[in-house]
């Protein structure tokens, strides 16, 4: 989030800024329709939320940073709020834990429902103020970006949640399937020089993604298409989830706790792969991008292959050109598609959208980097620690979110995302 320049800059009145907030709220409502009230209350995992959590954490956003301290005579929904749906931000006072998110079952679904009408009659009033403060206006773009990291998240944490029933339940029907074609896979090349990385423009971003700044990079190659389940199968094949040369020493100790020999949500039957996703249980398509694996697998695969793993300035720098198109949360697919052709002269095949990409590069500060003042400060910059960064958008990413400069992050343990990769190595 940028910062005014001054406390009493002010922007001008935008028309259909108040559709624009509708939109992203209604979208997130949308998502829980199809489940129950007990869908949405369960949590699969201390790393994943109930549904009904992020609902309501989504609402104490705007209720704590733009309302309360913006909103003269706002009246809060509940006190109690302010704990239970606080996530990490500390500076804002206590919450409660995230492990135990699963334990709420008060306030109810049709509560929290109540609790997002009543700060929406609250937010579209302020929406009609004009002109806003700058900087309300900013946290109020900041919340609705938020609110789409959300979206995704309420998916990605449905989507485990649902595996764990062994009826394996259905969040929306199954798509129709269509023939996939396999795709020759090429390399396209980059000279070595200066670039520059990072955001640039008036638009929106995090603050993660600032300053821009130059970086040297040598020659390399990058693949035209992510790694698909047919390459990953082969790698299964080979023994790759049994040979420990090829992985990282805190890869191979995870492979070892937690029994991987499959990306996340495979299961082997009468010598089939099959995959559990949001329209249930369905042969793996060798033709598809592989996704639900770790930094690790993703790190081990790229050695097996005799290749590695972009670094993020590499991947920016290959798709800064590219069109923001794919397949996003409004396809309604949920789910890796096939590979598509890619272009002419490095124009590469899906680098939005389908699958978020593995880079080789820890999350870590740009040059330069001041994290935005205040408590929503605590945004991004404390975890840049012991993560790795991921570009590009997946099937359940809202399209109009993503950029090249967008920096996802995760432990390298990660899988319940939708996290896939692409290759690269050295000219």
């Amino acid at each position: 989030m940028r910062n005014s320049t001054t406390a009493i800059q002010r922007t001008e009145a935008t028309p259909g800024r108040d559709n624009k907030y509708l939109s992203v709220r209604q979208a997130t409502r949308a998502l829980a329709d199809p489940l129950s009230a007990e869908d949405c209350a369960i949590q699969s995992m201390p790393e994943a939320s109930p549904v009904k959590w992020h609902l309501a954490h989504t609402t104490w956003f705007f209720e704590t940073f733009v309302l309360e301290p913006h909103q003269p005579g706002y009246c809060g929904f509940d006190p109690a709020y302010r704990v239970l749906f606080n996530s990490y931000y500390n500076t804002v006072g206590d919450k409660h834990p995230r492990p135990e998110r699963g334990m709420l079952s008060r306030p109810g679904l049709e509560e929290v429902l109540a609790y997002r009408q009543h700060v929406d009659e609250a937010m579209l009033a302020l929406l009609s103020m004009a002109p806003l403060p700058v900087e309300v206006a900013n946290l109020i773009e900041l919340g609705l970006h938020h609110e789409q990291q959300h979206q995704e998240l309420i998916l990605t944490d449905l989507k485990h949640l649902l595996s764990r029933n062994p009826q394996k339940p259905t969040y929306q029907k199954p798509w129709p399937l269509t023939p996939i074609h396999a795709r020759d896979p090429r390399w396209f090349a980059f000279k070595e020089g200066l670039y520059e990385i990072g955001h640039s423009g008036n638009d929106f971003c995090f603050d993660n993604e600032t300053p821009r700044h130059r970086v040297w990079l040598d020659a390399f190659q990058i693949a035209s298409h992510p790694v698909t389940h047919g390459d990953f199968i082969e790698f299964i094949a080979d023994g790759g989830y049994r040979r420990p040369e090829l992985w990282l020493s805190a890869g191979w100790e995870a492979v070892a706790a937690r029994g991987w020999q499959a990306p996340g949500y495979w299961t082997q039957r009468d010598s089939q792969w099959h995959a559990f996703t949001l329209h249930g249980e369905v042969p793996v398509d060798p033709n598809a991008p592989v996704c639900h694996v770790s930094f690790f697998e993703a790190d081990a695969f790229a050695r097996w292959a005799n290749a590695r793993l972009p670094t993020e300035a590499e991947w920016e720098i290959a798709a800064r050109e590219l069109p923001r198109t794919g397949n996003f949360l409004e396809s309604g697919a949920l789910h890796p598609l096939a590979l598509r052709e890619a272009g002419a002269d490095g124009v590469l095949a899906q680098a939005f959208g389908d699958v978020w990409e593995w880079t080789r590069s820890d999350y870590g500060p740009y040059p330069g980097f001041q994290p935005a003042a205040g408590a929503v400060g605590e945004y991004n910059g404390k975890f840049m620690c012991g993560q790795y960064v991921l570009r590009g958008g997946s099937c359940v990413t809202p399209a109009s979110h993503i950029r090249a400069s967008y920096r996802n992050f995760f432990p390298p343990e990660t899988r319940w995302q939708f996290s896939g990769l692409r290759l690269a190595r050295e000219v």
